[in-house]
């Protein structure tokens, strides 16, 4: 199974509430530059954050792939959900290819968690940093890093 791990892009500082702030023009392209590294993957899933910029970041990676699979929200991806909740439910995925688009600190601790089994060691993702880990089960310390991609 390969899990892709993508911060959503550069977003708004100000808007109602944190859930609802939006992604600027520098986010959108960011986003874009992460997708090209997506190209041609076979992924099952899109699985996101119900925030905007998290949503809006999934529908930019959407078009530019052309995916007409699942986009799934997903309400345990915000940023301060319980990084051990979502290895749980990303269990139900197993053997797919899915993309995660979700936030700091989640999306770091998640990969590191993944990756080191523990939480000291967060993955660096930056605005539209996409990561590439591949394993043969979900669980801590099960999956190694293929590739770390942050735009330019």
């Amino acid at each position: 199974m390969t899990l892709w791990l993508l911060r959503h892009g550069q977003a708004e500082v100000h808007a109602a509430s944190d859930a609802q702030r939006e992604l600027t023009d520098l986010g959108r392209q960011e986003a874009l530059q992460s997708a090209a590294h997506l190209l041609g993957q076979p992924l099952a899933a899109i699985i996101v954050s119900p925030y905007v910029r998290a949503q809006q970041t999934a529908q930019v990676v959407r078009e530019r792939l052309g995916f007409d699979g699942s986009i799934i929200t997903a309400p345990w991806l915000t940023p301060s959900s319980d990084v051990r909740e979502a290895i749980r439910q990303l269990d139900a995925y197993y053997g797919q290819n899915v993309l995660l688009v979700s936030h700091q600190p989640l999306i770091g601790e998640l990969g590191g968690l993944l990756l080191y089994g523990h939480r000291q060691q967060p993955l660096p993702m930056r605005t539209a940093s996409l990561a590439q880990l591949q394993g043969e089960m979900m669980a801590a310390g099960s999956l190694q890093l293929l590739a770390l991609h942050h735009p330019h």
